[in-house]
């Protein structure tokens, strides 16, 4: 819901979260919401175009990073396709982290994003 052309987009570091994640994982807000913009949504219940409307983000403003918080349900790589569709659609190339939280709570896995490819850290 938010507006792509909003100015505090501009010059951001992105939070795109799952919204369960903040629920699974304790130490959310100090891990990853801190210093970011943070957008949260559910690729399996929402009926929004996560690709589209992060490509219009991308495309109005200069995004400094990207942080992606889902879960390891199969239905949150709907988030990482997503970012990597917009970063596609959009032409921009962005710094992105992907973390993986199990439904016990904790950091399962993390990776980055460059440009497209998947790199394990």
């Amino acid at each position: 819901m938010v507006p792509a052309q909003a100015p505090y987009f501009e010059n951001a570091k992105l939070l795109i979260a799952a919204d369960c994640a903040a629920y699974a994982y304790g130490n959310f807000h100090a891990g990853f919401i801190r210093d970011r913009i943070t957008l949260i949504g559910c690729p399996k219940l929402d009926s929004v175009n996560y690709g589209q409307k992060f490509s219009a983000i991308l495309s109005a403003h200069d995004i400094l990073e990207i942080l992606v918080a889902r879960m390891e349900v199969p239905c949150c790589g709907g988030l990482e396709f997503a970012v990597k569709k917009a970063m596609e659609i959009s032409g921009k190339r962005v710094p992105c982290e992907v973390v993986t939280i199990s439904a016990g709570g904790n950091v399962v896995s993390q990776k980055k994003l460059e440009n497209g490819i998947v790199s394990i850290l």
